[in-house]
């Protein structure tokens, strides 16, 4: 008795731990079942439905279960044939044809309609001429750039909508496949080599939304964050035409140093900086980096302590990234970290 006892707090106890695990998709900064979008609604609503249809299923099931149970003992008080082989069973095929056959065949039937007919209607690509802007995202190791075709605008991690406006969000990739995915305004898109695929990108809401990169990609992977900030219309545009101009020219003497130290070292050979000499591709474009508020795939926050440390020390912070460790100290990197902060 005692070791039952045992065994069964035991099994509590893992039931305990494993709870957690199972409500962490449910909840947090990427959160499913909120949806602020029409296509995420449609997502959450079926979840609730198949969440539905099988809790329902097993509520059958072990009702059926108990009244046989019940049944049985209820029958065994009785009196029997001797010759019955199975005294007390009758054969009930219509509840077996109609109980495992027909009915399972009909949900399924009804699930595969609403999911396909219903749900990825609404969810997959739109038209072109059904949306009021594109949006360029390119999947990279392991960072996401974005880019606004008719602009010169161009964003890492950190994307931009209005509210209440359908954009029609183009995804493809530099390198590897990654998967594009905003949980709470829609399904995930794959970007594969050579291809372009295309999702709606829709928010009935103001506020930021978090994403994330949903197919493996090597060592950073789950480092391959990303926001969406979607803002009232007239704050989008001012934020679009402030993102198309060059960068800034810098106003202090620290952050001039600060210039002629990225311009003439390594940085600028990664880095790409509009109205500068800087053209690299394989790193982020820095033009109007102090507007982000976060670096490294939605890593760290944008701050100068961390702007600092990333620059020092990025391989300690995200590991096998592209970017290496620069050993810089003292007035060169105070200049450096001042440049890039006014770069807004």
């Amino acid at each position: 008795m005692a070791t039952r006892r045992r065994t069964w707090r035991g099994r509590i106890a893992a039931a305990a731990l494993l709870l957690p695990t199972l409500l962490a998709g449910c909840g947090g900064s990427q959160n499913t079942l909120a949806p602020h979008s029409h296509a995420a609604s449609d997502i959450s609503n079926l979840f609730w439905v198949m969440t539905g249809i099988a809790f329902g299923g097993l509520a059958l099931v072990t009702g059926l279960l108990v009244w046989a149970w019940v049944t049985r003992r209820r029958r065994g008080f009785r009196a029997t044939d001797p010759a019955d082989p199975h005294p007390g069973e009758k054969p009930a095929w219509f509840v077996v044809i109609g109980g495992g056959v027909v009915f399972p065949l009909m949900v399924i039937l009804a699930l595969f309609i609403v999911g396909d007919w219903a749900v990825l209607n609404v969810t997959q690509a739109p038209a072109a001429s059904s949306t009021a802007m594109t949006v360029d995202a390119v999947g990279h190791q392991w960072y996401w750039a974005f880019r606004y075709p008719g602009t010169k605008a161009v964003t890492a991690d950190e994307l931009h909508i209005p509210v209440d406006t359908r954009v029609n969000l183009v995804a493809t990739t530099a390198d590897v496949i990654h998967s594009f995915w905003v949980p709470e305004l829609n399904r995930k898109i794959d970007t594969i080599p050579g291809r372009q695929n295309r999702i709606l990108l829709y928010a009935d809401k103001v506020g930021v939304y978090r994403g994330q990169c949903a197919e493996f990609c090597g060592l950073q992977h789950a480092h391959m964050g990303m926001l969406v900030f979607v803002q009232p219309k007239t704050q989008f545009r001012a934020w679009l035409r402030k993102q198309s101009a060059p960068a800034p020219a810098p106003t202090t003497a620290l952050a001039r140093r600060g210039e002629d130290a990225f311009l003439s070292g390594p940085c600028s050979s990664c880095h790409a900086i509009r109205g500068t000499s800087a053209r690299g591709f394989v790193g982020p474009d820095l033009t109007h980096l102090a507007s982000r508020t976060t670096l490294a795939g939605v890593l760290i926050p944008n701050s100068r302590s961390y702007l600092a440390r990333w620059i020092v020390d990025s391989q300690h912070l995200k590991p096998g990234n592209q970017m290496p460790d620069f050993h810089l100290t003292g007035s060169k990197l105070d200049a450096l970290v001042a440049y890039l902060e006014g770069l807004r």
